[in-house]
């Protein structure tokens, strides 16, 4: 299985969450077999200054992900996922390590919405200390 999470700096395990999906710096791509960590490396987000819908969930598609952790998300984005078969977990925080564990141990499951995914779209917002998702 491989797992993308939100990260705000390529630090591998280590990186601190992301709360903003579309708009990270990086996506931590974590490789999980036998509910073990095998490999992790982070990728650049092309669409960090600005994308389309849509276009996000298929270039962690494109990277073969399975799951999506992500502090926040829209519920648009959310969509796009389900559609490709990817699963969701929102109200990811800590670390990119602390966040796999969480998940792996059944203890982060299900997308609910950011709560101001509407703002995202109406006023292009890119920031803030707003809170996302379940927690």
């Amino acid at each position: 299985m491989r797992i993308a999470v939100t990260s705000e700096s390529n630090s591998g395990l280590d990186s601190p969450i992301s709360h903003h999906f579309g708009r990270c710096p990086y996506y931590t791509l974590v490789d999980v077999e036998d509910n073990e960590i095998k490999d992790v490396h982070a990728i650049s987000n092309p669409f960090a200054n600005g994308h389309q819908p849509g276009m996000v969930p298929q270039f962690i598609r494109q990277h073969e992900a399975n799951v999506m952790l992500s502090g926040g998300m829209g519920y648009r984005a959310i969509g796009f996922f389900q559609q490709l078969d990817i699963q969701v977990a929102t109200g990811a925080r800590g670390t990119v390590g602390e966040t796999v564990r969480l998940f792996l141990d059944g203890r982060l499951q299900g997308a609910a919405p950011c709560s101001d995914s509407v703002a995202h779209q109406q006023d292009g917002h890119q920031g803030g200390n707003h809170q996302h998702g379940r927690h």
